[in-house]
């Protein structure tokens, strides 16, 4: 089962958190902005992206199920 990752970049504050749990995923840039290298991770990630959204401050990530694509 796939699934899709998605960011509010409105609540966002670019904290890292989610970089130093998945780095394959989330990216802290120069910039102070947050990236997503991936938004649709392989199935092997799932565990750390659900701990990256369980442990952001300001809850800007969340886990869409692409199952209905």
């Amino acid at each position: 089962m796939s699934f899709k990752v998605v960011v509010d970049y409105d609540l966002c504050e670019s904290n890292a958190i989610c970089m130093q749990i998945a780095p394959d995923v989330f990216e802290v840039r120069d910039d102070d902005f947050l990236y997503l290298l991936t938004d649709t991770p392989e199935e092997d990630q799932r565990a750390k992206v659900e701990e990256s959204v369980q442990r952001c401050p300001k809850q800007a990530i969340a886990i869409a199920d692409d199952s209905e694509e």
